[in-house]
């Protein structure tokens, strides 16, 4: 059985889920499908769904910090672990030739499994229950990939070291901007008391603010 925590109108939905293109391909004579179709919806529903979550959890986070922060949540090697948790090697259908070569425990296999096994959830309940599907396993991965050193949310770092002396204080302004309109570069300044301590630029404020912290992290030998 599969940890789940949903149940599904239409059962035939969570098999054409488990079913793997090997398993298809042997039962042809019955026309069986397989995943496939379901796994590309599932990795739809997943990149929005993560993308939501991460744009209202880390409101300070740029475009290109948020883009690296969902690929290192939702990659091949973390599905798989989800997978595991969900009991999917146990239940995927899969072709003899498969079978014999280790396929249950074959990383692409599981992470498109519970892809396509998203995508059915989807399909049967709609986004609501996609969405809790997801956000059973997605928030803790971001703290573990953050925690991990993978990825540096470096205002967040500055900002609890500072405030370990509370008549310090930190700000960031604007100091300037370059470029044409549809490739702007935005200069930002860091305050340390009051004083310019470190800068920093990029696409956007909150890019150029990551940067000036980041700056501000290296001149206290914190990085």
């Amino acid at each position: 059985m599969l940890n789940i925590d949903y149940t599904f109108n239409d059962p035939a939905l969570l098999e054409l889920a488990m079913t793997h293109s090997s398993f298809a391909n042997e039962h042809r004579g019955g026309h069986m499908h397989c995943n496939e179709r379901l796994e590309f919806l599932g990795d739809s529903v997943l990149g929005f769904v993560t993308a939501d979550f991460l744009m209202m959890r880390y409101t300070d986070l740029p475009e290109g910090e948020l883009t690296k922060l969902r690929a290192a949540v939702v990659c091949e090697s973390a599905l798989c672990e989800i997978a595991r948790e969900l009991g999917i090697p146990g239940q995927v259908r899969l072709g003899h030739g498969e079978e014999l070569g280790g396929g249950r425990e074959r990383p692409s296999i599981l992470a498109d499994a519970t892809e396509a096994l998203l995508g059915a959830i989807y399909l049967d309940g709609g986004i609501e229950p996609a969405r809790a599907f997801v956000l059973r396993f997605i928030p803790q991965r971001v703290e573990l990939v953050i925690a991990g050193g993978a990825f540096k949310d470096y205002k967040t770092v500055l900002q609890e070291i500072v405030q370990k002396n509370k008549q310090e204080t930190l700000e960031y302004r604007l100091a300037g901007t370059s470029g044409p309109d549809h490739d702007k570069r935005f200069t930002m300044e860091l305050l340390l008391n009051s004083n310019v301590f470190a800068t920093g630029t990029g696409r956007s404020k909150k890019e150029a603010e990551q940067s000036a912290a980041k700056q501000a992290l290296r001149l206290m030998g914190e990085i």
